[in-house]
Formats: structure tokens, C-alpha cells, sequence
């Protein structure tokens, strides 16, 4: 469980952190639940019963990519092949940017002319390091057992999103377009077509909700970074995933757990009923 366990600031009061009941155990008296709150500077507890029942209709659920459905970014794995320092002044870029220091779109660009030179078929090498974040392919199976529409909208490439999409079932996947040479065998560095940014990414939310005939009051966001605050405020119920501190004070709704499954748990589905939705 990562969840913050320092007293929150004043300011802060109106912010939720949403804790997985699993912290507690079941069936424990809830004068024992209310004090290991207390002892954890937790602000509210999510109880295993259901209290979002508006949530269970299906619906769409939009993820963001890097450090959400995958734990890791893959712009930093591609700079990680150049060499340790292409890596770190790619890292250092990656991590100002998703905190909202930096303008994103200009900021990808720059990275992006880092990775000049690099093969064009480093998308299959990439494949075999990167790993999916605890819960998320059984999130999106159950999210699909229960009518759901799933989507990755990513500020990553296309390759990974495309390949995420057949991993783990999801129905849409748009992210950006690196530019390989004409023989194929590098990458020249450049983007393409249209750059999914914050305002891209909700404009994407709402064009696919549009599509499947799903009110936006019955989609939910979840991302980890400041280009993702934008489609969680357009959702029904936008979720911070062990975000950046920055954008768990901006963000509607916060989720600090070690599985992204703990979202069901905002859609009013029980303990009990998540399993018995994964054994369909």
C-alpha cells in the first residue's frame, strides 16, 4: 500500500484518499477501523460496501499509459538503450513534465529529439522489459465482463499503446507517432500527426464517449501525471493513480494503492463481487 500517511494540511481537507478495505482486514469492528485511520492520517476509508452505485451502469473507462496501466515510461526505456546519460537527461525532462513544470508537448518534442538514431525496431525489445502494474489486465477484464468500453489514451507511442491494446483487451488506444527513416532501421527523432496532450487526451474522452453513446457522467479517468488532470475533470469520476504530489492536490479523486483493481472499489463493487466478476 502506498498511501500517505502524514496529517494533511488545511488545504488539503477537501481532497479524498480512497484506501482499499484489504488495509483494514474484513470483518473487523469499525471502532477498529476508525482508529487505524487515525494512527494512518487516512482522511476517508472506503468501505466494502457500495458507494457509487451510479458507477455500476456500464460505462467508459479511460486509462493513461506510462505509470498507470504500465509501471514504467517508455520514453525513459528508449533513452535507456543510448546510454546512461541519454537516460537521465531523458528521465529529468520526463519527471518535470508530468509534474506540470514544463510545457508537455514542447517537452516531448525535446525528448524526442534524444532518441535520433535509435532502431526502429526497439519496439520489440521494449516489449519484453516493460510490466503491467498489479491489477491492471484483471481492472480490464472485469471492466469488460460487466459491458464496459476501455480505452488508453497515452502522451506515449502509438507502438506500445497498440501492443497494450491486444495484451490486455482494451478497445481503443490512441498516442503519438514517432517518425521512423524511409529504410525503417531508426527512428529520426520527429512526431507526426496530432500530439496527444492534455487537451487532446479530453477531447479524445469526449469524442469516443460520443461514439458508444456513453454520457460523460458515466466515464472515469485514470491517470498519474499533469497532462491527465484535464480528461479527469471532463469524467464522470476522475481518479489520480499514485500520482505526483501536484497532481493529487489538483486532481477530483485520489487512489494511493498497490493495485489498480482498488478502482472497482470506487465503482461500488465489494471484495466478494470483484471476485466473483473474475471468475466469469
Amino acid at each position: 500500500m502506498r498511501s500517505a500517511c502524514r496529517q494533511p494540511d488545511a488545504d488539503e481537507r477537501t481532497h479524498v484518499t480512497l484506501i482499499s478495505p484489504r488495509l483494514f482486514g474484513r470483518d473487523r469492528p469499525s471502532q477498529r477501523r476508525e482508529s487505524r485511520a487515525r494512527t494512518h492520517s487516512i482522511q476517508i476509508i472506503l468501505q466494502s460496501h457500495p458507494l457509487h452505485l451510479a458507477h455500476r451502469l456500464p460505462g467508459l473507462a479511460v486509462f493513461d499509459m506510462d505509470s498507470t496501466l504500465i509501471q514504467q515510461e517508455v520514453i525513459d526505456e528508449i533513452a535507456a538503450s543510448l546510454g546512461p546519460e541519454f537516460a537521465e537527461a531523458v528521465s529529468a525532462i520526463t519527471a518535470r513534465a508530468m509534474n506540470g513544470e514544463l510545457d508537455f508537448e514542447e517537452s516531448l518534442r525535446e525528448r524526442c529529439q534524444l532518441l535520433k538514431g535509435v532502431k526502429g525496431g526497439i519496439w520489440t525489445e521494449l516489449r519484453e522489459r516493460i510490466t503491467l502494474t498489479p491489477g491492471a489486465r484483471e481492472l480490464v477484464g472485469c471492466l469488460k465482463s460487466l459491458g464496459w468500453k476501455t480505452a488508453v489514451l497515452s502522451g506515449g507511442f502509438q507502438p506500445m499503446a497498440d501492443w497494450l491494446k491486444e495484451e490486455i483487451g482494451l478497445d481503443f488506444a490512441h498516442a503519438n507517432h514517432l517518425v521512423v527513416s524511409e529504410d525503417g532501421k531508426s527512428l529520426t527523432g520527429e512526431l507526426e500527426g496530432d500530439i496527444v496532450h492534455a487537451e487532446r487526451k479530453r477531447e479524445l474522452v469526449v469524442k469516443i464517449a460520443e461514439r458508444e453513446g456513453v454520457q460523460l457522467g458515466k466515464t472515469v479517468c485514470v491517470g498519474d501525471g499533469a497532462n491527465d488532470l484535464l480528461m479527469m475533470g471532463v469524467a464522470g469520476l476522475g481518479v489520480a493513480f499514485n500520482a505526483k504530489e501536484k497532481v493529487q492536490v489538483a486532481a477530483p479523486t485520489r487512489l494511493n494503492a498497490d493495485s489498480l483493481m482498488d478502482v472497482m472499489y470506487l465503482l461500488g463493487y465489494s471484495q466478494d463481487e470483484q471476485a466473483e466478476i473474475l471468475k466469469r
